[in-house]
């Protein structure tokens, strides 16, 4: 049995992965946890495989010949996992550089609150400043924050989802949750095999809030764990497939509304998205941009056809 399964979903930033697994394998050497490392890359075509294969034999991949989402291909890497018996899963993204200790942090909340599912670390920028790694779960309010411009004082309150930085200081108790941001979360193995998992459904985005949602829905609580650092670079492979990001983005923000909210609430919020994405598009001189603007639109209509996302980038 391990203490921790880490589990990468990487597509094309070869680069990024590399120093995310030596810092993986830095805390599995320093912290005296059992774990071992799992990759599951969706069709890299930047020497990702060549890099594993040379700089990092002992890490189990698995090479999918296709992108086949953020939220498929966690659950893959979880699967093979499970045959290890781990405590615990840890999901974490190739954009990503693990702080000593917060690995043990984080398995040492779990440990000490049993009824506590899944937890999160406090993450920040590359330059040091903080990035805001947990939120409550989204309502119609968050889509005036995301869509129409409101005072600037108010995004980051609670209004908008967000809890209060002095919340996150380094020294500070952990502190219950709705939902941590994807790009790094540790998971009871008991309590993703209860709740399945990833809904696969969600290609790419809000995956974890859903997931979140089920696991709180369950009777577990969510922590944010301020001691345990993570530095996240944020979107590197987002940002290969902007306006592709954009569609998918609010391709599952649609999905997610329409799952957790009732007909009423639903109701108002595709009125709302569908009108600031259109007032979006018309405020960019991107026409690429405009053009996935017009088409997110398009996914918050009530029996919406549009295409199914594509299989493009995975990572928050």
């Amino acid at each position: 049995m391990l203490d921790v399964a880490v589990i990468i979903v990487s597509w094309n930033v070869r680069d990024c992965l590399a120093e995310c697994l030596s810092s993986v394998y830095a805390e599995f050497r320093h912290s005296g946890l059992t774990g071992d490392v799992w990759v599951v890359d969706n069709g890299s075509t930047d020497g990702t495989l060549e890099l594993l294969a040379n700089l990092f034999p002992n890490t189990h991949v698995i090479a999918n010949q296709k992108n086949v989402g953020f939220a498929a291909a966690n659950n893959q890497g979880m699967a093979a996992a499970a045959a290890s018996l781990p405590r615990f899963y840890f999901l974490l993204n190739p954009d990503t550089v693990v702080r000593p200790g917060a690995m043990r942090e984080m398995v040492q909340v779990l440990d000490s609150c049993p009824k506590t599912g899944m937890v999160g670390p406090r993450l920040v920028y590359r330059d040091g400043r903080l990035q805001d790694s947990a939120f409550a779960f989204p309502g119609v309010i968050q889509l005036l924050f995301e869509l129409w411009p409101l005072p600037r004082r108010l995004y980051d309150t609670r209004f908008n989802g967000r809890y209060s930085r002095r919340a996150f200081r380094p020294d500070g108790p952990p502190f219950a949750v709705d939902h941590p941001l994807g790009a790094a979360m540790m998971v009871r193995r008991d309590v993703a095999e209860k709740t399945g998992g990833f809904d696969e459904s969600f290609h790419m985005y809000c995956e974890e809030i859903d997931w979140s949602w089920r696991i709180r829905n369950a009777g577990w609580a969510i922590y944010s764990v301020p001691s345990a650092e993570i530095v996240h670079y944020s979107g590197e492979s987002t940002k290969q497939v902007p306006a592709r990001s954009i569609v998918n983005l609010w391709s599952s923000r649609a999905r997610l509304y329409r799952k957790h909210h009732g007909k009423l609430r639903w109701h108002l919020a595709r009125r709302l998205a569908a009108a600031g994405l259109r007032r979006l598009a018309a405020r960019t001189p991107n026409p690429a941009i405009r053009d996935a603007y017009l088409e997110a639109a398009q996914r918050w209509q009530p029996d919406s056809s549009a295409p199914k996302p594509q299989s493009e980038a995975v990572a928050h």
